[in-house]
């Protein structure tokens, strides 16, 4: 609550507004002199005084009107500013409180210094000021040390979050090397295991031609059928490392997709027609110039189609290219196959990994193929199988692949 000022405090505010500057130069000499304040040594003029002429200000306007509440809110603004300014300075706590004490030292001279030349500044004059000073100091110690604890839980939680975060990603790229390791030891040995396989067979139809001459015929497209096996595998083992190898972001250029739709039919129709199925296609008009890489969208569709046709009996194939809004397209490919049961359906884009058909030729490396090459494009894939009624991938594309690059 407010009481009503005396002319001799009022004339110690206008004092203090005064020797405003000088007070603060007076501190600074002892913030610098003093050999427990490192930190200080490293600041200019500007940085040190920062805000303490201001809330000298303000402590003058508490002392004139006798109420420290109606200042509270500047100085505890200025408080915040200056414990928030010393934390960026480097200063510890004790130091900004030795720094404010020392603040509160200066003002209690000037109050002698002042008493000494007033006679009407009585000692009860000279309590009221530094119980007013005091209260201000403290307040401004208090506010400042809050601000500072502030400002460093923040950075603490800061700092904690970057390790958590760091973390996080080490551990993925932990699991990421093991899984690497994991793939790479799978192709180690699916490659052993096929070539085994193959040399077997083939030291089989050797030793069949020079015990049996007269079932050399058969032995020998018996080599042959294993040595196409063995160069499906080379193929898909030369096209998937070309594919990882890549690390570049990919070369696009604006095509007509209904040129590709057409070489697609046109060079897989014979494969699937030769094994008694029909292939369906279908193209959407209004499809027309898109900006991608067409050698790798030509990947994507011939594994799928490949695949389709290996795994499909009886039925049909279905190639389907239409638009998808405004942005994007869309690549169908289906057929009336096997399926994948759904036991099988996370792994079948692991590579070496296939549909319970041990009698259908190839690595397992299609789709393996196909998953890293919509990556690489922007593709988002998507599939639907049900075992004995056939299998259906969706891939979804940008119709400007440079865009989002």
């Amino acid at each position: 609550m407010a009481i009503q000022p005396s002319r001799p405090l009022r004339l110690f505010a206008e004092y203090l507004r005064q020797e405003r500057v000088n007070l603060t130069e007076r501190w600074m000499k002892a913030v610098f002199n003093d050999t427990e304040l490192t930190e200080s040594d490293r600041l200019t003029y500007e940085q040190l005084s920062d805000h303490v002429p201001a809330i000298l200000e303000e402590i003058s306007s508490a002392l004139e009107d006798q109420d420290l509440d109606q200042v509270e809110p500047s100085i505890e603004c200025s408080a915040k500013q200056h414990g928030r300014l010393r934390w960026k300075q480097g200063y510890r706590i004790d130091e900004l409180t030795r720094e404010l004490d020392l603040l509160r030292q200066v003002l209690m001279g000037a109050i002698v210094g002042f008493a000494e030349g007033h006679p009407a500044f009585t000692r009860r004059h000279e309590e009221r000021a530094r119980h007013f000073i005091d209260e201000a100091i403290s307040f401004v110690t208090l506010t400042s040390i809050r601000e500072v604890v502030t400002e460093r839980d923040r950075k603490i939680d800061e700092y904690t979050g970057r390790l958590e975060r760091a973390n996080h990603e080490l551990l993925l790229k932990q699991k990421l090397v093991g899984e690497l390791h994991e793939s790479r030891m799978q192709i180690t040995r699916s490659v052993v295991h096929d070539l085994r396989n193959f040399l077997n067979v083939f030291s089989m139809a050797l030793q069949m031609i020079a015990r049996a001459p007269a079932r050399t015929e058969a032995a020998l497209a018996l080599a042959n059928r294993q040595a196409a096996d063995m160069k499906t595998l080379v193929d898909e083992l030369v096209e998937y490392s070309i594919v990882l190898g890549d690390t570049n972001a990919p070369a696009v250029e604006a095509f007509d997709l209904r040129g590709l739709f057409d070489e697609l039919v046109a060079s897989c129709g014979p494969l699937v027609e030769a094994k008694g199925l029909r292939l369906v296609h279908r193209f959407d008009p209004p499809l027309g110039m898109i900006t991608s890489n067409r050698l790798k969208l030509k990947q994507i569709a011939l594994n799928l189609l490949t695949n389709a046709a290996k795994y499909t009996k009886a039925g049909e194939v279905e190639l389907d290219m239409r638009t998808c809004g405004d942005a994007h397209w869309r690549l169908r490919v289906s057929d009336t196959g096997v399926g994948i049961g759904e036991q099988d359906q996370e792994r079948v884009f692991r590579e070496f990994e296939r549909a319970n058909q041990d009698d259908v030729p190839g690595a397992g490396l299609g789709l393996a193929i196909v998953r890293e090459l919509c990556r690489v494009l922007h593709g988002d894939l998507r599939f639907a199988s049900h075992e004995g009624e056939g299998t259906t991938f969706e891939i979804t594309f940008p119709l400007d692949l440079a865009v989002g690059n």
